[in-house]
């Protein structure tokens, strides 16, 4: 039997971020949160189940390296719904500058679209849809409801 082949699959980046450990199948949504597509210029390498050990069990997760381009604070919070144990690596000239740990705010502004069509979240108003992050899920500020299932679908 021969043993699996090691090495390195992906070219490291010069600058730019790596999010690791997100979780198995949501890399895709997780650029669309950033706003990456196929149209924009960014330098992207993606690795969708790769094999992972995290605390010592084998488990399966994403990878995206994105050249030239260092995340926001909402756009990590964003990641943060999605991958609560998803890790930002900043890159500058080949070297991991900043290493973190995502983490769920409390409080979310306009990240989340609300599900009340009637919410005033949802008018022509000049404000940002604003989430309190519960226990029993996403609450709106201005109408009360609460978002339990699905959350990806509902990031803006």
């Amino acid at each position: 039997m021969e043993d699996k082949p090691q090495g390195l699959l992906i070219s490291p980046i010069k600058d730019g971020t790596v999010i690791d450990h997100i979780r198995a199948g949501a890399a895709l949504t997780v650029l669309r949160m950033l706003g990456i597509t196929g149209q924009t210029e960014e330098e992207l390498s993606i690795a969708t189940n790769v094999t992972s050990m995290t605390c010592g069990q084998e488990g399966k997760k994403d990878i995206v390296k994105v050249s030239n381009r260092e995340l926001s604070k909402e756009e990590v919070d964003r990641i943060a719904l999605i991958s609560p144990k998803a890790t930002i690596n900043i890159i500058r000239d080949y070297i991991v500058a900043e290493k973190k740990g995502v983490e769920t705010p409390k409080l979310l502004y306009g990240i989340i679209k609300c599900t009340n069509s009637g919410c005033i979240s949802n008018a022509n108003e000049p404000i940002k849809s604003a989430f309190e992050v519960t226990e029993a899920g996403l609450h709106c500020l201005y109408c009360d409801t609460v978002i339990t299932t699905d959350i990806e679908s509902h990031i803006i």
